[in-house]
């Protein structure tokens, strides 16, 4: 418990120290009356008119389950792709899995393939220069996102967290995932993590490129065009889908605007798996308030076993609202829990990279896939049951009962959860 407190001290003082280069935009509380479900057609007019792109018909998703389920679908596209192939990732390490990624991706490259990377310079900061430059030599476009230079220190919070991968302009891939061995496997053990992520086909994907060549014209200036990266799209499924994104320079905090209109609108249920938990009062009170409309509100975090325990800490330590409200809170217990997947009434789906806290929010670039479709919603809920089985829950009496010291430094974390 000392390293903890020692932790959580050196983590406050760290914090105190950069929060005038981390803080984004002002917040603006927001006002958000219950006036429509999520079935109500208002709704898809508001999220797609108001908020974000239009929500197009024609879609079809497939979920991939863990490692074992993602890498190869993924990997399939990569080697099949004839004209292009755009690639915006936060987590790129060496390892097998990265070396599987490099050498497909430079393969295509020198079979004449346009083969765009974009890498987030904090994410891939374990990746080797060696195989960086095995691929530019091969011709794939390989850069950095952001790299720290004296003139922009005051951004070097401000990251991209996107996964998304797009094939052909025809192919899109998005979810949690990162290039990493630890996302390998089947969440066999604590060494092999739980994720999901979505293949994607039909027009949704032509949006899909578009927020991925917003940062590469930002990163390098250039423009890619043209039927290579946006061929004609045909319906593929019978999803209508939108691909949500937000960023600092683009409206931060449009991202927590979309997530706060879906849970007001919840008239039945919401069923969120989050990786990092750490929402805001404006969050914390949308769910409270959802229960109190009768609203069955089911939440699955990491466990012990996470990557950043003080995240765990300062999550547990904003409990006692929501389980008093009656939000119903499950740990993963098996290995770490990486899923960010939302499922509102059974109709609305919202997978991608945006976490539960304010570095998603206010700070990171971050795209989320909006699905409007019963059925897939109920693939996911069933998908989400399944998760529970191995979850632990967690009640409002287990939570009081934690030892004082526990809940002392849970609770200074907490108030800390703006800066995390």
């Amino acid at each position: 418990m000392f390293l903890i407190l020692a932790s959580v001290l050196a983590t406050l003082i760290v914090m105190f120290i950069v929060t005038n280069f981390t803080l984004g935009e002002k917040k603006i509380r927001r006002d958000i009356p219950h006036l429509y479900t999520v079935h109500d057609p208002q709704f898809q007019r508001t999220m797609g008119v108001m908020l974000g792109p239009t929500i197009v018909p024609g879609n079809r998703v497939e979920v991939l389950v863990n490692g074992d389920g993602i890498f190869p679908a993924m990997l399939e596209a990569i080697r099949a792709a004839k004209q292009t192939i755009t690639f915006e990732t936060y987590i790129y390490w060496s390892g097998d899995i990265g070396r599987q990624f490099a050498d497909a991706l430079a393969e295509r490259a020198r079979a004449g393939v346009k083969v765009h990377v974009l890498l987030d310079w904090v994410g891939s900061s374990k990746m080797e220069d060696a195989q960086i430059d095995e691929m530019r030599q091969a011709g794939v476009e390989v850069l950095k996102y952001r790299p720290l230079r004296w003139y922009n220190i005051s951004r070097i919070n401000n990251r991209t967290h996107r996964k998304l991968l797009v094939v052909d302009g025809a192919i899109g891939f998005t979810g949690g995932v990162g290039i990493a061995d630890k996302w390998t496997g089947n969440a066999q053990d604590p060494d092999h993590w739980r994720d999901s992520h979505f293949r994607v086909e039909g027009p949704v994907v032509t949006q899909m490129q578009a927020v991925v060549m917003d940062n590469w014209m930002q990163t390098t200036g250039k423009v890619l065009h043209g039927a290579d990266y946006f061929p004609m799209q045909q319906p593929a499924g019978d999803s209508a889908a939108q691909m949500f994104s937000s960023s600092p320079s683009g409206g931060s905090e449009s991202m927590e605007l979309m997530y706060l209109l879906a849970i007001t609108a919840a008239k039945k249920s919401i069923y969120l798996s989050s990786s990092y938990f750490v929402p805001d009062e404006l969050v914390l009170q949308a769910l409270i308030d959802a229960v109190g409309r009768g609203v069955k509100v089911q939440i699955i975090t990491p466990g012990k076993h996470i990557d950043t325990d003080i995240v765990r800490r300062a999550s547990r330590g904003q409990w006692g609202k929501l389980l008093e409200a009656g939000v119903e809170i499950f740990e993963y217990q098996p290995t770490m829990f990486h899923c960010k997947v939302m499922i509102v009434d059974e109709l609305l789906v919202s997978v991608g990279s945006t976490n539960f806290d304010d570095r998603s929010f206010r700070l990171n670039d971050e795209a989320n896939l909006n699905i409007y479709n019963e059925d897939f919603a109920q693939q996911q809920i069933a998908i989400f049951r399944q998760d529970l089985q191995q979850s632990h829950h967690i009640t409002l009496a287990q939570w009081q009962a934690r030892p004082l010291l526990e809940k002392i430094v849970e609770h200074t974390l907490a108030l800390a959860a703006p800066l995390l």
